[in-house]
């Protein structure tokens, strides 16, 4: 008999929630099958059979919270007949066709196709056959971006006509629990992650000194070179260009320019960091995750959208790892893209600046004397006004905005 417990889950976690068994008790397992997925604050993990056998117990109900080391349940070795048959029967004969005996049997078989949640409920969705998908997870398992790669390199006649649920994944809405008839509430609890969260932005908005400065920009200069290269770029590189590399390469300028943003207080000492991991804010299936780019300062506009374009997959994918969730220095996020037009973004503590992007709208400004509609944007910094003066803060915006508006002055620094 051997027990699966639950594995060391990263830096500084050691607790999470059982989010769905993809075993029932009686199944046949192989090694490396995976038994039930843990969704911790950062991210989700799957949790394989170390030897092969049948699960007896699942010693933990979907929804429950665990400790790094709890016992999840047991796998017995050998044939599926010995765990579901009651005692009276005969162990050796499993062929005997009752439901007892016959219910581990497709398990058992080879030929059977491990899907995950994620990538079945993506599947039903697109309207693909996940068990048409060769998987590539852990024991052959087809994982949610198998499926995303089956659905890129699907012929056109193949993909729904309406792939809007797939783009729309993010949103609220399929998570929302059904509502009975004549209900006037639902009550749902907070996984994992959500009450993570929550203690982050409170911890964030009671342990800091939180104060938000604004700016505006104008995008006429870097919307004309994103133009002019973004074609050749993504030809010659393969990375689409978009506007958050240009605002990442310029806040690590800003950084070097004004390293008490891109600091850290421990205690009652103050850390400088000579390196920025730039964190950028990713909306994902399971809520907000910031991943980072380690060492962004030392990359190019090209490397950082090449990197940017790899985590947002990944976080996507649900594939980040502990190493791309740690170590930030700095965050920039991004409501813009769902139309957000200002906003104060909470620190991402124990960072000490945010850097909060908005919409691009046309607005009338003053122009030597004449008025133009030029494409604006306001960009917020919120910062931890216990080490960061005001002056700091606005100056670091103001030498965000110089280079977005003349983007050539990137090149000289």
């Amino acid at each position: 008999m051997a027990s699966i417990k639950v594995p060391p889950l990263g830096e500084s976690i050691v607790e999470a929630t059982v989010s769905r068994w993809l075993k029932k008790d009686g199944d046949a397992v192989a090694v490396g099958d995976a038994l039930v997925e843990l969704e911790t604050d950062k991210i989700t993990v799957e949790v394989p059979a170390l030897e092969a056998g049948v699960l007896t117990l699942r010693a933990k109900g979907e929804g429950e919270v665990v400790a790094v080391g709890d016992v999840l349940g047991e796998i017995a070795a050998g044939a599926a007949a010995s765990v579901s048959a009651p005692a009276t029967t005969p162990m050796p004969t499993p062929p005997v066709p009752t439901a007892a005996s016959s219910a581990p049997a497709p398990s058992a078989s080879p030929s059977e196709v491990k899907v995950s949640p994620a990538a079945s409920r993506l599947a039903a969705e697109s309207g693909i056959d996940a068990a048409a998908v060769p998987g590539t997870g852990r024991g052959g398992v087809v994982s949610k971006a198998d499926v995303v790669g089956a659905l890129a390199s699907a012929p056109a006649a193949t993909v729904p006509a309406t792939p809007a649920p797939v783009a729309a994944a993010p949103a609220p809405a399929p998570a929302t629990p059904p509502v009975a008839a004549g209900s006037r509430e639902t009550r749902e609890k907070m996984t994992t992650r959500r009450k993570r969260i929550a203690e982050n932005l409170l911890q964030s908005q009671h342990a800091t000194a939180h104060l938000t400065t604004f700016n505006e920009i104008d995008m006429t200069a870097i919307t004309q070179l994103r133009e002019r290269l973004k074609e050749r770029t993504e030809k010659e590189t393969g990375v689409k260009l978009s506007f958050m590399p240009f605002f990442a390469k310029a806040a690590c300028l800003a950084l070097k320019a004004y390293p008490v943003v891109n600091a850290q207080i421990d205690g009652d000492t103050v850390i400088y960091k000579h390196y920025v991991n730039m964190g950028v804010a990713v909306a994902s299936d399971a809520g907000l995750v910031v991943p980072n780019i380690k060492d962004a300062d030392a990359k190019s506009v090209v490397e950082i959208g090449r990197d940017l374009s790899a985590i947002a997959k990944r976080a996507r994918d649900g594939k980040l790892s502990m190493d791309d969730l740690t170590g930030g220095t700095f965050t920039i996020t991004n409501g813009g893209v769902f139309g957000s037009l200002i906003s104060t973004p909470i620190i991402n503590y124990p960072q000490v600046g945010i850097l909060g992007l908005h919409k691009i709208q046309e607005r009338p400004m003053a122009v030597n004397g004449q008025v133009e509609i030029r494409p604006m944007m306001y960009v917020a910094l919120s910062y931890d006004h216990r080490i960061i003066d005001g002056q700091q803060a606005v100056l670091f915006l103001v030498r965000l905005k110089e280079l977005m508006e003349d983007p050539a002055a990137m090149l000289v620094y």
